[in-house]
């Protein structure tokens, strides 16, 4: 079938798909749905569940987000895929008891979010169209599902239309290639076809009249790492093209909701380098909401051979990105990990090292300025987190409770703050009023199978540690331990005049987390 006889079919596909389905925009499931699968019951309750969850958005004073109801939220998460263990079994509906146990464990673990990609191209049978411009009833029903579980525990989704990675890879075989019957010619010309890019308005006028009524849904990532090879080694095409892409699904999602959900385009990360210019449609972009990129250091994060250097490469990262911004618009990384370890080298790290090299990015990221912990790609086999990265993010889920977030007009000072003691590096955001933290112990390190990790039985030092830029008054100070995700003291510092806030820390081993905070 011709491309544009699809694209003039698109109406009919979906009437068809409804019609099979009988899930209205929105998705509160019908009868017919329930009926299907062992989900039964539990299905009616976890629609209504997701259509009834508040959208989130854009802070209107910070750089961070919340509900429409206007409480503070925190994206802590990780990257997941359709075809990865913890959700394979979604597909035809395998196993959804399983799924729903490991949704529910996430939420229960301080997870709030999810980055999916709507399709992942790695294997054929995971595509959302084929051919082009027909959506495939199996995944469908699979999003149906996932959206409606998704809302039931509160957990919400970070929604990319592609994997352009595996899309680019297995070109050959995708259903926007013109060889099979798609709209483009050449991989390098997705941002540059007028045919690909109304696929892809197609694409998300279908996800945003039946599943864009959700509160699951928290924003959109509408392009994944975008790149200059997607337009013949070019970055111009890029702010049209974003903007184009942006314009459809926020007038979409206006035509049919009276509202929009945030959005963003990520950029692997190292493409900054090569191609400066990109900064300016990524981080300031008149269209996109939030910026995201992702943290692929080569020399660090991407190899590492201890936990602390790529906690230093994170908050330096943060540190770049935020100079980009506006001081309103929030940033987070949405993608990280020991990627070549992982895909170049075939090496899964071992968990006692892993886990403490994601904490300490989560860390470094959160108390540098970005919104919540950073998103992890797995990069590990299974292609699963871990329970030690689970109970990480467990205990950030604790500690982002302790700052009003929708308040913190936050600024980088991982370079402004000063210490007692050069033993420790310093991660730290602060406005006025409210400040973050991070404390990294850097000269007690032990060797562990030819790995470096925080010897954690190194002495305890005292520290004295001063922020400045502190209005005068009362503060509480609480110290964390991010490891056990416990509070370790509470105390009351007054600041007597406007200025440099200094805190005496008594004993710090590995590394604390403190939050300060005006009392009223």
């Amino acid at each position: 079938m011709a491309y544009k006889t699809q694209k003039e079919d698109f109406k009919a596909q979906t009437a068809q798909i409804e019609l099979d389905y009988s899930q209205p925009a929105g998705f509160i499931p019908s009868e017919k749905t329930t009926a299907v699968t062992s989900i039964g019951k539990r299905s009616r309750q976890a629609g209504s569940c997701a259509a009834a969850l508040p959208w989130i958005q854009v802070a209107p004073d910070a750089p961070y987000f919340i509900t429409e109801q206007g409480e503070n939220w925190t994206p802590i998460g990780q990257n997941d895929a359709i075809t990865w263990p913890d959700f394979a079994n979604a597909f035809r509906r395998k196993d959804m008891e399983q799924v729903e146990g490991h949704l529910a464990w996430l939420a229960s673990h301080g997870v709030t979010c999810l980055r999916f990609m709507l399709e992942y191209a790695q294997t054929k049978n995971r595509y959302f169209e084929r051919p082009a411009g027909k959506f495939q009833p199996n995944m469908v029903r699979l999003w149906d599902d996932l959206f409606a579980l998704c809302g039931k525990y509160n957990l919400r989704i970070l929604l990319t239309p592609v994997d352009t990675f595996w899309m680019w890879i297995k070109w050959k075989h995708h259903p926007y290639n013109k060889a099979n019957g798609g709209p483009c010619s050449k991989r390098s010309e997705w941002l540059l076809c007028p045919d690909t890019l109304e696929a892809f308005k197609n694409r998300f006028t279908f996800v945003i009249e039946r599943w864009g009524g959700s509160g699951v849904l928290f924003a959109w990532d509408l392009w994944n790492e975008i790149h200059p090879a997607h337009s013949n080694n070019s970055t111009e095409a890029f702010y049209d093209f974003i903007k184009k892409l942006s314009e459809h699904v926020r007038e979409t999602e206006l035509r049919v909701y009276g509202r929009s959900h945030p959005q963003t385009v990520s950029l692997y990360g190292p493409v900054l380098d090569e191609r400066p210019e990109v900064a300016d449609v990524i981080f300031r972009h008149a269209h996109l909401d939030f910026a995201s990129t992702h943290f692929y250091d080569a020399a660090t994060i991407n190899h590492p051979h201890d936990t602390v250097k790529p906690a230093l490469s994170t908050g330096k990262l943060v540190r770049e990105a935020l100079q980009h911004l506006d001081s309103k618009r929030p940033f987070f990384d949405s993608e990280h990990g020991p990627i070549h370890t992982f895909k170049d080298r075939h090496v899964t790290l071992p968990e006692y090292f892993d886990d403490e090299y994601f904490r300490h990015m989560q860390w470094a990221h959160l108390a540098s300025g970005g919104a919540g912990g950073g998103m992890r790609w797995p990069n590990r086999h299974p292609h699963c987190l871990t329970h030690g990265m689970r109970a990480a993010q467990q205990s950030m889920g604790g500690f982002v409770a302790l700052l009003d977030w929708k308040k913190f007009a936050r600024r980088n000072l991982n370079e402004e703050v000063s210490m007692s003691t050069p033993s420790f590096a310093a991660f730290a955001c602060a406005d006025a009023r409210q400040a973050i933290v991070w404390l990294l112990r850097q000269d007690a390190m032990q060797k562990r199978e030819r790995r470096l990790v925080i010897n954690r039985e190194a002495p305890a030092l005292p520290i004295s540690i001063t922020i400045p830029g502190m209005a005068a008054g009362k503060y509480s100070v609480i110290t964390w331990d991010t490891l056990h995700g416990m509070q370790l003291a509470s105390q009351e510092v007054t600041q007597q005049t406007a200025g440099d806030l200094t805190l005496q820390l008594p004993e710090v081993g590995a590394d604390v987390a403190l939050a300060v905070r005006q009392q009223v």
